[in-house]
């Protein structure tokens, strides 16, 4: 399936140099190489933007896939890396596309002292989210009239067996490479949760996604700038759903990893100080509002697709729902981000000139 892609554009480059000072004083980063578990509709298209400014702007060596996601929804293998010659013989510094995570393979590709988070989302958002982007992907979605229908009766829907139905049950679950069809039992829970602890040292949340910008910014000892961003593949609103508990019932393993690691989070914030953490999103927030005026149109909301003139950076659109994205300013240029990432780790030798007889 063709995924949304993420932009580079100059402004992100101008806006480092016009605005970025702040930054400039605070020390080196403390964690060189990084993996984001890019998992599906929590903002993780959004952080992946950032890892992927921050290591070109320092020359870091990204683990790209050969197409544009890492075998998913396939467990991740470390030949779908491209320039991969064997267990650690090219250095890579970032990981962060779509991949089912599947840590002995992953271990192949990246060092021992790599800095595992990923990003979570309420399972009612998810499942919404989900149903509205995946509608015509996934059988069980497709075959429903609505959220509500499916989820009053999810097994008249949903075949475990059929591809692409991972969409439709414990999505998270399903992404940090565990079985998402599993009946959930606390001990199921209890070990995917100890699982995930084992591995990863920052769950962020994407309901607090400011907040969680901060907590990264701090583990990785980034400057603030690194983590301005716009969002990605937001959708046009609807109205909630009216079936928040049967949703959670339905994707039970994935409510348990929520209240979990959102209990964590929000344990972190207590240990990084409240009061540091209101005044440090404040300044994001501000630090936001001048790259899109300097950037944006509109004021740097996200508008529908068909008003952004150039349709190389219209938003891919799937589902029932309008994926939003942004007009750039006059004078700015884009690029699709995982493209030049690509032609600059991976150049293309110019054919010789040859001359005939």
């Amino acid at each position: 399936m063709k995924t949304s892609l993420t932009l580079r554009t100059s402004c992100s480059l101008f806006f480092s140099l016009a605005v970025g000072q702040f930054g400039r004083s605070e020390k080196r980063w403390c964690q060189k190489i990084v993996i984001i578990l890019k998992t599906h509709k929590t903002a993780s298209s959004t952080v992946l933007n950032m890892l992927y400014r921050f290591g070109e702007e320092r020359n870091l060596r990204f683990a790209l896939p050969l197409g544009y996601q890492l075998r998913y929804p396939l467990p991740f293998n470390a030949h779908r890396v491209k320039g991969y010659r064997g267990p650690r013989a090219m250095e890579f510094h970032i990981m962060g596309n779509h991949m089912r995570f599947n840590k002995p393979e992953v271990e192949k590709v990246m060092p021992a002292d790599t800095f595992y988070f990923s990003i979570i989302r309420d399972p009612v958002a998810l499942a919404e989210s989900s149903f509205a982007y995946y509608k015509e992907v996934a059988p069980a979605f497709r075959k429903a009239k609505g959220l509500g229908d499916f989820v009053d009766d999810p097994n008249k829907y949903y075949d475990p067996r059929l591809c692409n139905n991972h969409y439709a049950r414990n999505l998270l679950w399903f992404d940090f490479g565990m079985d998402n069809n599993a009946n959930f039992s606390v001990e199921l829970a209890q070990y995917g949760e100890a699982m995930i602890r084992q591995t990863f040292r920052l769950i962020l949340v994407s309901q607090y996604f400011d907040e969680s910008m901060i907590l990264l910014r701090h583990a990785l000892c980034w400057p603030l700038d690194a983590v301005v961003s716009f969002s990605l593949n937001a959708r046009q609103q609807k109205s909630g759903s009216n079936s928040r508990e049967k949703l959670r019932q339905w994707n039970a393993l994935d409510w348990y990893l929520y209240k979990t690691f959102n209990r964590t989070f929000w344990e972190d914030i207590d240990k990084f100080g409240r009061a540091q953490m209101e005044q440090e999103v404040a300044l994001l927030r501000m630090r936001r509002e001048i790259l899109g005026r300097v950037c944006l149109k509109d004021g740097g909301k996200p508008v529908e697709a068909y008003r952004i003139r150039d349709k190389n950076i219209r938003p891919f659109q799937s589902g029932v729902v309008k994926i939003l994205g942004y007009e750039l300013q006059p004078g700015l240029d884009n690029i699709q981000y995982k493209d030049l990432l690509d032609s600059k780790q991976f150049p293309r030798t110019p054919e010789p000139n040859l001359v005939y007889m």
